[in-house]
């Protein structure tokens, strides 16, 4: 592993560790939400009325904005060009505002149309309209602070700083959870859109100490003449575009899922959640800290150490996500009766997130995936050619989504499972075509290499599962917590091995970070 690999995998591992924290904080969120909501038509209206905005945070904001903020605030610092990096900052922070702003203002007023029309048509009882309606208004306001926070986040993972970040996505769970317990029982799922606002400025005040650490300095300027800002806006658009076919993707399933029947929004919303649970603490951790070290290879031309770079951390994302892969496929069921199935969560709420679940977890090692290789192409200042395979994949998601629901019906499935099926198809086709593009323009991938670790993660993960079948054909009576914890435990232990005697390298570097990072100082 080179110099660079062994810094994002040091900055991997504590973004990891926070990631774990962060997400476990958002499964104990959804646990709470589970037990008071469970699958109702409530729970169906607040998925729905988060829709929209997320769709402004991330098409604007989110990940838009950091794949082009990143790079470009990089090459500043990377030049030691402190004065000329704040003005960036500052003038991207001024043009976000303006525009969410505007933004969120327009939505608001269009609001009732937006859910009527758009976002959720199969809500047949106005009551449920109306309240989709107001929530949707009152959590637009959270994405106005997001957009600030989201660029004080891109200026701290730029200066390899990621614990602050980290945290503020803890605090926003915490927030959430809050306002669903604390506000809940009184005020229903709008305590919980409270909670959002609020944990959005929590989220926003947790990072401002590491802007104080870096010598941050607000510019009054909008940077309309700064070359800086229209490298921002050219590597920005196409990504807002395949940002917002993406988005839009998630708006059509929703409206779909609207006209499923009572709770089959908040069935997909639980299991993508769950399948977002690994993916976040391995691929999002590891995509994070490698973004900034791709950006600075880039910016001092390093072409063959960022290939490098680029397949050691494919690689061990995919021995990671691969057996994550078949714990959900194997495991979903006694997961997600030990994790939800309490207070307004029944056993036909178990049974229906299950469903959906499964076909998502088809669907994981594409995200994982994509976390890394997007990156790539976005360090390289490219944020083109992972729009126009988005938006080819989006749109095949878009037709499956629009066929596979009446086949699973047919089949005596549940539908929506249909669209959770559309989705893992699309983005493992995704993932692949990104390869191979990305395999050209770096002149090879150590393709063999490649190959050979995804075949021995493989293989270990079926020993894994059939382990695991075996263990649940043991003990058919047993628990959730048994067949759930139990067999989390079993297959980690099952898949590790299997990987020793398999010789898998990522292991070894695995272990060999772990114990680095266990030797005391000076040793």
């Amino acid at each position: 592993m080179n110099k660079d690999g062994r810094q994002i995998a040091k900055a991997a591992t504590l973004v990891m560790a926070l990631f774990v924290v962060s997400r476990m904080l958002g499964l104990v969120r959804e646990m709470v939400i589970g037990a008071l909501f469970g699958t109702s038509a409530t729970y169906d209206a607040y998925v729905a009325a988060a829709r929209i905005p997320e769709m402004i945070f991330l098409v604007i904001a989110g990940g838009a904005l950091g794949s082009a903020f990143i790079p470009t605030f990089a090459d500043h610092l990377t030049k030691r060009d402190q004065a000329g990096a704040w003005q960036l900052a500052s003038a991207i922070v001024n043009l976000v505002l303006i525009l969410l702003v505007a933004v969120t203002g327009l939505m608001a007023i269009f609001a009732p149309a937006l859910v009527r029309t758009v976002v959720a048509p199969g809500f047949d009882d106005p009551s449920q309209q109306a309240l989709t309606v107001s929530l949707l208004r009152l959590m637009l306001l959270s994405q106005i602070i997001f957009g600030v926070s989201g660029i004080v986040m891109g200026v701290l993972n730029a200066h390899q700083h990621f614990l602050l970040p980290a945290l503020a996505a803890s605090v926003y769970n915490l927030s959430i959870t809050g306002g669903a317990l604390l506000l809940g029982p009184r005020m229903g799922v709008t305590g919980m859109a409270i909670g959002m606002v609020v944990g959005a400025a929590l989220h926003l005040l947790v990072q401002v100490p590491g802007l104080l650490r870096y010598g941050a300095r607000y510019i009054p300027t909008l940077g309309l003449h700064n070359p800086s800002v229209h490298e921002v806006g050219r590597l920005m658009a196409p990504r807002v575009l395949g940002t917002a076919i993406t988005q839009v993707n998630f708006v059509i399933n929703t409206r779909l899922a609207s006209m499923m029947g009572e709770g089959a929004v908040s069935a997909i919303n639980y299991a993508w959640l769950l399948v977002m649970l690994p993916h976040g603490i391995f691929a999002q951790a590891v995509g994070t800290a490698a973004f900034p070290t791709f950006a600075e290879q880039v910016a001092r031309g390093e072409r063959n150490e960022m290939r490098s770079t680029l397949t050691a951390t494919l690689r061990a994302v995919f021995f990671l996500s691969i057996p994550a892969t078949m714990g959900l496929l194997v495991l979903g069921q006694p997961l997600v009766r030990l994790l939800f199935e309490r207070g307004a969560f029944e056993a036909s709420s178990t049974e229906a997130v299950t469903w959906a679940l499964v076909f998502y977890a088809l669907g994981l090692v594409g995200h994982a995936g994509w976390e890394i290789s997007a990156r790539a192409f976005y360090a390289m200042h490219d944020t083109l050619t992972p729009v126009w395979v988005g938006g080819l994949a989006m749109g095949f998601n878009i037709v499956l989504s629009l066929t596979l629901p009446g086949a699973f019906e047919l089949a005596g499935w549940p539908p929506y499972a249909g669209l959770a099926l559309a989705n893992s198809v699309a983005v493992l086709l995704e993932l692949v075509t990104l390869l191979v593009l990305m395999q050209r323009r770096m002149g090879g991938l150590e393709g063999q290499q490649m190959l050979m670790a995804f075949a021995k993660s493989g293989l270990a993960s079926l020993a894994m599962g059939a382990v695991l079948m075996g263990w649940q054909a043991a003990l058919p009576n047993a628990g959730s917590l048994v067949l759930g914890g139990g067999g989390i435990m079993l297959g980690v232990a099952v898949y590790l091995g299997a990987a020793l005697l398999l010789r898998v390298e990522e292991l070894r570097s695995v272990a060999g970070l772990v114990r680095r990072r266990a030797r005391p100082p000076g040793r």
